[in-house]
């Protein structure tokens, strides 16, 4: 059966309860997050010089900054999973059952840190190898690092999971003050790096400021958002706060990386990310009502589910595909890559580019996607809430350290062996392994 006539067998069975602008949200927020990435890295190979360097789009042509406001939808992410967390902590005490953190916390993990595993994997043996070929280590880094970019969220995003349950006993208990609490930490954490340089200070806020769009998703699920115009004006006064913190602030104005400045927005984050995701929520929400009809659509929809069915595989393994090619082309004297970033040529070019990487993302999806829809086996025991939390805070420490180090490929050296240790360990401890049940 092909993954059409599967998908739209799935798409005809959803329930109408099932709130499928979540699920659209997730679809296009990936796609937008892979495009992104497609266009802001590449590289460029000289053909008079035979010189073959990485290009930054943002430092070649510093006007693209203004598209990271495009296709920075983290926030996106979050709010989804905020949505979806709520849905999920409310049916592990339906019918007045009660809650078991434990149980839930399973079945999250599972489903979050599984298709991860061989990604990781993959790269601890790439950069081996390279190394064992006798690429420099500079070169290996790179690689493996650049693939892993994508994995930083799943390390975030753990730890958001691992806090769902009080977080949202938090909302239900505060409703906005709660959200309030957490943009006032996050303000405080951006005021003490910048007016008294603790910079050190600055990294705890990828709890407050993603904890802070994280509970947008739990607004959002609980019916607590105005009419449209409501939502519009909202979105209106935070596209405004962003637009003062930059042009008024200390804020760089790409909202996805800062090549050439002191700051980020993003490492570690700053409030500019939840003003950012103030305004794409406000504006999204705005129109759930004509998307709902439009998501009534049997083929929308099942577009819509095939995305979904593989959209954990198509972002963890899209940077790799791309630093693959890159590969490919440098040992084939730059193939591709001889046109100069940002000439009319190049950018005439892009469509083609996507459409390539595209081709070549998809085949790797549909192999790596059953690891996504893999359910744990019924007879499997529940480890510990104890346990789950080590096990996840070991994973979540693993996956940072790979995505901000990468591998270098030398099996006697700490710095490379620990990312994949502390994964895999955690993972072991969380009771997930590679083995499809």
């Amino acid at each position: 059966m092909g993954i059409w006539s599967q998908a739209g067998e799935i798409a005809e069975q959803t329930p109408a309860s099932r709130n499928r602008y979540v699920d659209f949200l997730r679809a296009a927020s990936i796609l937008f997050v892979i495009t992104g990435h497609w266009l802001i890295a590449t590289a460029y190979f000289e053909s008079t010089t035979g010189d073959f360097s990485s290009v930054m789009m943002l430092e070649v042509a510093p006007w693209t900054c203004w598209l990271t406001w495009l296709f920075q939808v983290m926030p996106i992410f979050f709010i989804v999973g905020g949505y979806s967390n709520a849905i999920s902590l409310e049916s592990a005490t339906k019918n007045n059952t009660p809650f078991n953190y434990a149980n839930w916390l399973t079945g999250r993990l599972h489903r979050l840190l599984t298709p991860l595993l061989v990604l990781i994997v993959f790269w601890a043996f790439m950069a081996f190898g390279l190394n064992l070929f006798g690429a420099s280590t500079d070169t290996v880094v790179f690689a493996s690092q650049a693939a892993l970019v994508p994995t930083w969220f799943l390390a975030i995003y753990t730890m958001i999971v691992l806090l769902a349950p009080a977080t949202y006993a938090f909302w239900r208990r505060w409703g906005f003050l709660s959200l309030g609490f957490y943009v006032l930490m996050a303000a405080l954490v951006d005021l003490a790096f910048f007016q008294w340089n603790i910079q050190w200070l600055g990294w705890s806020n990828y709890f407050w400021i993603w904890l802070a769009v994280h509970h947008l998703g739990f607004a959002w699920h609980d019916g607590r958002l105005g009419k449209p115009s409501l939502l519009i004006a909202v979105s209106a006064v935070a596209l405004l706060v962003l637009m003062l913190l930059i042009f008024k602030g200390p804020y760089p104005l790409a909202m996805a990386g800062s090549p050439g400045e002191a700051v980020s927005n993003t490492l570690p984050p700053k409030i500019t990310l939840i003003a950012l995701g103030v305004f794409q929520f406000g504006l999204l929400l705005a129109i759930e009502k004509p998307m709902q009809r439009l998501l009534a659509g049997l083929r929308f929809w099942t577009c819509t589910v095939i995305i979904n069915t593989m959209i954990m595989t198509i972002y963890l393994w899209h940077m790799t595909i791309l630093v693959l090619v890159l590969g490919l082309s440098y040992i084939s004297s730059g193939f591709g890559l001889t046109l100069v970033p940002n000439s009319a040529d190049w950018w005439y070019s892009r469509p083609l580019w996507l459409a390539v990487l595209l081709c070549l993302l998809l085949p790797i999806a549909m192999l790596m996607s059953p690891l996504e829809r893999v359910a744990r086996a019924k007879d499997a025991p529940v480890p510990s809430s104890a346990r789950l939390v080590i096990g996840a805070v070991m994973a979540g420490a693993g996956i940072a350290a790979a995505s901000l180090f990468g591998f270098n490929g030398d099996l006697l050296s700490l710095k490379s062996i620990a990312p994949l240790v502390l994964v895999l360990g955690g993972a072991a401890i969380c009771g997930l392994s590679l083995r499809l049940r």
